[in-house]
């Protein structure tokens, strides 16, 4: 029942990661920094913004609907990714060939797998680590509020797509 309610989560869109209010801002940092000069990207409203910057000018991509948009359009021609059950597939496919990765458990695995020698990243207290780690060194960004999966996954793609 738990798989079930969490796979519907992440189809909605509901589920975040992190402790905060969803609809405020949230400071994308750099490793395990709070520094207000090591803010790498600002999430608000479903829009990942450049550094501390709040204009239109410096959107690197949008969220809506299960799909990340490059910069601030919301036209079809212009998903990036998008994802349903867990699995952010490129552009608008839903082929499992076009998987890129996948989100259970607080793990991003490679492709479409499940395996523990695939876990490229874990989440866990607003930080993502290397791998399984959970080591303070291996701390790839951590953030000050609450990110939707959805918001995550355009993390995902402005960081490392």
């Amino acid at each position: 029942m738990k798989a079930l309610l969490l796979s519907a989560a992440l189809a909605a869109g509901m589920l975040c990661f992190g402790t905060g209010n969803a609809a405020a801002q949230t400071r994308i940092f750099d490793g395990t920094s709070r520094y207000s000069s090591d803010v790498m990207y600002t999430v608000r409203n479903g829009k990942i913004y450049r550094g501390n910057s709040s204009y239109s000018s410096d959107i690197l991509c949008r969220v809506s609907g299960g799909k990340v948009y490059s910069g601030n359009s919301s036209y079809t021609s212009d998903v990036v990714m998008n994802f349903r059950d867990g699995k952010i597939y490129r552009g608008t496919s839903s082929y499992t060939s076009d998987v890129l990765f996948t989100i259970r458990n607080g793990k991003i695995y490679r492709s479409n797998s499940s395996y523990t020698s695939d876990i490229v990243a874990n989440i866990r207290d607003n930080r993502l680590y290397r791998g399984t780690s959970s080591y303070t060194s291996d701390v790839i960004i951590n953030w000050d509020g609450l990110l939707t999966v959805e918001e995550f996954v355009a993390l995902w793609y402005v960081m490392f797509i």
